[in-house]
């Protein structure tokens, strides 16, 4: 499978931590069975959505949405800024269209500095990737910035969650993609 983690900020690190953890996660626990792909929007030019198809996007847009069209796994890593998501990845979402995450899997970790935020992925993540056709796992991370030191997750729980969360994800993702394999082989053409 092909899967894209996509740290979902143009600034600040945690997302980046975050991120960069479920990477190594990934090829520790996984190794070669899968393909890998980082998404760090900090590391990217990226232009304002401004109607146009996806398609008709140059640079980093291009880059970006193609990247994210094509995996089977979306893991998200966001900051949660003023009981928020960042407007860098809103506007991701904003280039990509409707039905871009129909038979994705999408798993979601957030980082805010206020446990009074831990309800912002269920409010505005998961109904944009709900709009979009995503398949989403229930669970999701979030971490305070109490859970990080020095550049790295401090909390032991937080390292356990994460592994259960990338687990859960491809187990479900596995599951759904036996599925509708199963299903596209039922129409029969």
């Amino acid at each position: 499978m092909n899967i894209v983690v996509l740290a979902g900020s143009n600034v600040g690190e945690k997302s980046s931590i975050v991120a960069d953890k479920v990477m190594t996660e990934l090829n520790v626990k996984y190794g070669v069975d899968h393909s890998y792909t980082l998404l760090d929007l900090k590391d990217y030019e990226m232009q304002f959505s401004d109607g146009r198809n996806y398609l008709d996007y140059t640079g980093d847009n291009k880059l970006i949405t193609e990247t994210i069209m094509g995996a089977d796994i979306l893991i998200i890593a966001t900051p949660i800024f003023q009981a928020s998501i960042p407007a860098a990845l809103k506007n991701v979402f904003d280039l990509l269209p409707q039905s871009a995450l129909q038979n994705k899997v999408s798993a979601i970790i957030a980082t805010a500095g206020s446990n009074r935020h831990y309800l912002i992925p269920e409010q505005q993540l998961k109904p944009i990737l709900s709009y979009m056709k995503s398949t989403i796992v229930p669970n999701y991370v979030f971490l305070l910035d109490t859970d990080y030191t020095a550049g790295k997750i401090n909390n032991d729980d937080i390292h356990f969650r994460l592994e259960k969360l990338i687990e859960d994800t491809i187990v479900l993702a596995t599951a759904y993609k036996g599925i509708w394999e199963a299903q596209e082989e039922a129409y029969g053409f």
